[in-house]
């Protein structure tokens, strides 16, 4: 099972990425991370594994990838509504987790392409891939 763990209005919330459903209405909080150092303007949140960084952006696409530590950038997740946070698997740098105000979008290949799964969830504020 991949989980990622989000924090909303309701509490923190464990939700299966592969049966898109929330498994654990009481998980532990997201873990404090640093996020990586983005010289980029409008960054709303920021996540690295390895030389690959994905900013969220306050602006349209809302994403933009770097697969070389931020030397170069392409923008990323054009129709996607605005995003409020963002992870990358620890163990699958292609697989990210984006996250809007109530919903959760996954892309299995390094955020080319975006699937929105159905479990909603109010006012997201963080990501994180379970441990």
């Amino acid at each position: 099972m991949t989980s990622v763990v989000v924090e909303c209005a309701i509490g923190t919330v464990e939700v299966d990425l592969d049966e898109d459903e929330v498994v654990d209405d009481s998980a532990a909080p997201v873990p404090a991370a640093s996020p990586p150092a983005v010289d980029l303007p409008l960054v709303v949140a920021a996540a690295a594994h390895g030389s690959t960084v994905i900013a969220v952006v306050d602006r349209r696409p809302p994403l933009v990838v770097s697969n070389d530590g931020g030397l170069t950038w392409r923008e990323a997740g054009a129709g996607l509504r605005p995003g409020v946070a963002v992870a990358i698997s620890p163990d699958h740098p292609d697989l990210v987790v984006y996250a809007t105000s109530e919903r959760l979008h996954v892309s299995r290949d390094g955020g080319r392409f975006w699937t929105a799964l159905t479990v909603e969830l109010p006012e997201i504020t963080a990501v994180a891939f379970a441990p």
